[in-house]
């Protein structure tokens, strides 16, 4: 199951887009023209700065300059940014048309994203930020998708500063077949004893839920994977090859690192860490078809995990029906919209 890129670039989406060269071309000029303004003011300031007789606040001095250089720079830099958001808004909206599902660029996060965070699927962080939200059925099973950008405070004083501590794709998916425990598929040295300097522990507690290791029946995966859950058998079940296999294969189409799951509430909530993902949007009209293309890559990789998990019997995955439907580019890729609010199973998460 994949989107036709192609077939929308020979379409509505590509006509769309050759509309948007004036916009493009009026941004990078409104930008130019802003650093250029921007510059001039700062001369004023830069002389002050320079011969003002206060060595000892040099500090200082580099601190106020530096701020008016960023303030400049992300003056200038907002035409470039609001027209690449229109670009992507309009790419990503057309992808989702095709598939039959929805996109919405701004989301709140949901019950998956608090259970990822309470059994240790995301680090500890001080700040966050959600976008990208994909919702709706692929292969005839739900699913949502956003994206999260955590970062922690680090430092103190004036060497106080923001680093990510976690970027990439928050999914969850309904699981095909009932399970009653709670399982964890996490990276191999995520819980090992004295500080990761001792063997893997034999029992965890995360969100006050007490969990035992599994010994795993696939020693393929032991290298890379640990398996912690409240019933050893199911476990066993639930962490089958061919899903591990699709997983690693989601964290190939993602160009992810590290990813790890957790079978929880007849759900699977998968985390994966990458770069910014869904950037359809560009300055350079060249890239569009290549942006395009990544996206739909993604989710045909998606697509697969996601009919691997809902099999009907064992080794037999649900039949694909889908009908695409090419898009309609309206004024959604050009206004802001609300933020939604929701947990499992609802399309705004």
């Amino acid at each position: 199951m994949q989107a036709d890129v192609q077939g929308l670039m020979r379409g509505e989406l590509g006509n769309w887009l050759a509309e948007q060269t004036p916009m493009r071309d009026a941004a990078k000029k409104k930008a130019f023209d802003r650093w250029f303004i921007g510059g001039i003011a700062l001369l004023p300031l830069a002389s002050f700065l320079w011969f003002v007789p206060l060595a000892f606040l040099f500090d200082l001095k580099l601190f106020i300059a530096g701020a008016a250089l960023l303030g400049v720079a992300a003056w200038g830099y907002k035409p470039i940014q609001e027209a690449k958001q229109t670009i992507k808004v309009g790419i990503n909206e057309a992808i989702a048309r095709d598939l039959g599902i929805g996109y919405d660029p701004k989301v709140e996060p949901g019950v998956e994203f608090h259970k990822a965070r309470s059994y240790g699927l995301v680090p500890k962080y001080d700040r966050d930020e959600f976008e990208d939200c994909w919702f709706g059925e692929l292969a005839g099973n739900k699913f949502n998708l956003y994206e999260a950008h955590l970062e922690e405070r680090k430092g103190s004083g004036k060497n106080r500063r923001w680093v990510t501590v976690f970027r990439g794709a928050i999914i969850s998916v309904p699981f095909g077949r009932e399970f009653r425990s709670t399982t964890l598929l996490q990276r191999k040295g995520k819980h090992d004893k004295w500080f990761g300097l001792g063997s893997v522990k034999d029992v965890i507690e995360l969100d006050g839920h007490r969990m035992q290791y599994v010994d795993q029946v696939h020693p393929a995966f032991e290298d890379v994977f640990e398996v912690f859950s409240d019933d050893q058998v199911e476990a066993r079940v639930l962490i089958h090859p061919s899903y591990v296999e699709h997983l690693i294969a989601l964290e190939k189409a993602f160009h992810g690192k590290s990813i790890r799951a957790l079978f929880v509430d007849q759900h699977l909530v998968v985390v994966v860490e990458s770069e910014n993902m869904f950037e359809s949007g560009s300055m350079k009209a060249e890239e569009d078809n290549r942006r395009a293309q990544e996206t739909a890559d993604q989710f045909a990789a998606l697509a697969r995990l996601i009919m691997a998990i809902n099999q009907t019997e064992r080794g037999k995955a649900q039949a694909i029906k889908h009908e695409p439907q090419h898009p309609g580019i309206s004024d959604y890729a050009r206004e802001a919209t609300p933020r939604r609010v929701g947990g499992f199973g609802r399309k705004g998460l």
